[in-house]
């Protein structure tokens, strides 16, 4: 078998890479003497199908992005709050890490401080992402990176047990992409807390989405490679005060998102929300419309703008939509007084469609409800729930070979 090669050191703790019999070399017996930074990044650049890159205890100070394309690769540090990576120093490149490879595993670590994105995966299968930490640690700011755990165009996703805090779009965001799990993970002080783009067969349970200006974000948008977002169970997630003001850069299309968003279903078919706790979101705690709602134009003929199949049952909804904070939800309000009630649907239809099987809450819905008749207009709204008395097929669960939950 391969042995692993090594490389020189200047720092006491051991950089350790893991052949595939699993025997650790520590970096530093042989070879010129490199930075932390350059050793980890030259094991990046040498690894091989197999190898385990360890990254010790402490904080290491990282001036320049990370990078890897090798498949096969696992890269494990000692724990989210005992091995980070901090790019508070960063002087070249965005992302704290990029992978562009298959079959790979990072965990147990932390990525602090990158000027872009925190770890983005591209093009890639077959990924775990365990017990990952990325952080702006000065709170949020327009000036933070745009995504925290970040897999794109990829397949077969696996993000557990993970932290995602201060990203100025969205904390945890799997866009594009296929066969995804995103469990047991924390969103907070996000502009987005978790959000699932344009994206096909996605499981989001067990999760905590809290002081982020939206919470669970599942979008479908327009003039992107991938289109079609559908088949996304959202359940069994506690999704609280996500009432914190929207800090977005000027232009970026999450910016639109209201502070005070529990879950926001946008233009995504098939989709099944239950067994959620909405608490305390001020704006509303579960909204769901179309792209073209309040006069948005498209320019993308291949773009359906409209959400259908949503299927919405046995929530728990806890006080919220104190403060109506989207444009016609507060044109509602200020007509009528009356607070955001547990669910909203924005009353889009396409031409020629039905809300029959559009929205359905159930055989005997107890949820309050408007349906805001696509302009806000109180004569054009309604409370009644009787049109959304149905239920849908249930969505199957998301299996990946590697998981063995």
């Amino acid at each position: 078998m391969r042995n692993p090669k090594t490389f020189g050191i200047a720092l006491v703790v051991a950089l350790t890479v893991n052949a595939c019999d699993d025997t650790s070399h520590p970096v530093g017996a042989s070879g010129p003497v490199l930075s932390f930074e350059e050793a980890l990044q030259l094991q990046l650049i040498e690894a091989q199908p197999g190898d385990t890159i360890e990254i010790p205890p402490g904080k290491h100070e990282m001036t320049r992005s990370l990078s890897l394309s090798v498949p096969g690769v696992t890269i494990r540090g000692a724990g989210m709050d005992s091995s980070i990576l901090s790019f508070s120093g960063q002087l070249q490149g965005a992302e704290g890490l990029l992978v562009t490879a298959s079959n790979f595993i990072i965990e147990d670590l932390a990525i602090e401080n990158t000027i872009g994105d925190a770890l983005k995966i591209n093009e890639s299968n077959n990924v775990i992402v365990r017990r990952v930490r990325t952080e702006w640690t000065d709170g949020p700011d327009p000036g933070n990176g745009a995504y925290g755990i970040y897999p794109v165009q990829s397949s077969h996703i696996l993000i557990d047990n993970s932290v995602a805090i201060g990203a100025a779009d969205a904390g945890i965001y799997v866009g594009q992409s296929s066969q995804i799990i995103v469990r047991n993970s924390r969103a907070e002080y996000n502009v987005a807390g978790i959000e699932i783009e344009n994206s096909t067969f996605a499981d989001v349970y067990n999760n905590v989405a809290t002081n982020n200006t939206g919470g669970i974000l599942v979008f479908d948008l327009p003039n992107l490679e991938v289109q079609g977002g559908q088949a996304t169970r959202v359940f069994n997630n506690t999704i609280y005060e996500n009432n914190t003001a929207n800090f977005a850069p000027e232009g970026a299309i999450v910016g639109n998102v209201p502070a005070g968003t529990g879950l926001l279903i946008l233009a995504n078919d098939n989709i099944e929300v239950f067994e959620n706790t909405f608490r305390d979101n001020d704006n509303v705690n579960l909204m769901v419309y179309s792209f073209v709602l309040g006069g948005r134009s498209i320019d993308d003929p291949n773009y359906d703008p409209y959400p259908e199949q949503i299927y919405i049952h046995d929530n728990r909804f806890e006080g919220g939509g104190t403060v109506p904070a989207h444009s016609l939800l507060a044109k509602w309000h200020q007509a009528t007084g009356n607070q955001s009630p547990d669910i909203v649907w924005g009353g889009l239809v396409r031409e020629g469609g039905s809300v029959e099987d559009l929205i359905c809450l159930g055989q005997a819905p107890s949820q309050t409800f408007l349906n805001m008749g696509g302009t806000g207009n109180p004569e054009d709204t309604s409370t009644d729930t009787e049109p959304h008395a149905c239920t849908l097929p249930r969505l199957d669960p998301i299996k990946l070979i590697f998981d063995s939950q």
